[in-house]
């Protein structure tokens, strides 16, 4: 179990994420920096289409992820990256809003269909506007979420000639690709690397009403089976929070939530001890159940969630 005293070999951000940032000159770049302007990032900012592809081409190894604004030079750009086989986790920052496309909510592997609006730069990337932006402090993560959900066999041009050029050797190349990035940012984000792994499509808040019944069920059962057992020497509680927090944690579950689920079931407990004529003193015990359960599951997100320091 993820117990307080067995985490100290977790690690924190111990560098910042490397961000290649392209714009056009006019662009009025100061408040998307003081977005970006903290200790998680290290941000490279080019204006120019020449310039910006040799910086590309030289931190290709260390680049983590790339903010282009959409444009006339864009689609240079993005031909250059896909004859260079880099694909990387990106933003596209568009000016108007109109502009952008009406797939950003959709997961990665819905986006692959090819009947749906083409993509700039890959299947993974996120659009946005410089106010999202400049209001949102997650859009990089998000970025970097979706390139982590993304099949090696996506779909890197929305050109025939582009998905003609993908042989099996460049799809085994951008796979490769792929893997670096995702061991290296394992590597150096610690624990951070399960928050990437998490899929936004699948927290409780946005999922459909029937799922979101189906999943609260399952974690009721499985918060009552830890009831049943936390006071016993069953060896198999340990794993079973373990397996409650995993669920909670990847469906992005609140305090309050588990809190509703706890007192849910103590109240069966009570009415069912009312009935067989026996104590409730006993369900006051249980708080200990959720203190525990709680202190765990807060643990979890303190030591993954990224965060400003």
């Amino acid at each position: 179990m993820l117990r307080l005293n067995t985490v100290d070999f977790l690690k924190t951000l111990s560098s910042p994420l490397s961000i290649g940032l392209f714009l056009s000159p006019d662009f009025a770049a100061q408040a998307l920096l003081n977005a970006l302007n903290h200790d998680r990032y290290r941000v490279c900012v080019h204006t120019a289409n020449d310039q910006f592809c040799g910086f590309i081409d030289q931190e290709r190894q260390q680049l983590d992820c790339l903010i282009l604004q959409s444009g006339s030079e864009l689609s240079h750009l993005i031909h250059w990256l896909h004859g260079q086989v880099i694909v990387l986790p990106a933003v596209i920052l568009h000016t108007d809003l109109d502009e952008m496309p009406i797939f950003n909510s959709s997961s990665v592997d819905d986006r692959d269909s090819s009947t749906l609006a083409p993509f700039t730069y890959h299947t993974a990337e996120f659009h946005t506007t410089p106010t999202q932006f400049n209001l949102t402090d997650d859009v990089v993560e998000q970025a970097i979420a979706r390139f982590i959900h993304l099949s090696p066999n996506c779909r890197i041009g929305s050109s025939v000639e582009a998905e003609i050029a993908i042989d099996s050797a460049t799809q085994t190349l951008l796979m490769l690709q792929q893997r670096r990035l995702i061991d290296k940012l394992k590597e150096r984000l610690g624990y951070l690397g399960v928050y990437y792994k998490r899929n936004p499509q699948s927290f409780f808040r946005r999922l459909p009403v029937d799922q979101q019944q189906k999943l609260s069920e399952k974690l009721k059962a499985e918060y009552r089976d830890i009831l049943l057992c936390y006071f016993t020497n069953d060896g198999t509680l340990n794993q079973q929070i373990d397996d409650f927090i995993n669920t909670s944690f990847f469906a992005d579950m609140s305090v309050p939530q588990i809190v509703e689920i706890h007192m849910d079931l103590i109240d069966d407990i009570s009415k069912q001890l009312k009935l067989e004529g026996r104590s409730e003193e006993i369900v006051l015990d249980y708080r200990l159940t959720l203190i525990d359960i709680i202190a765990h599951l807060c643990e979890m997100y303190r030591r993954s969630i990224p965060r400003e320091t």
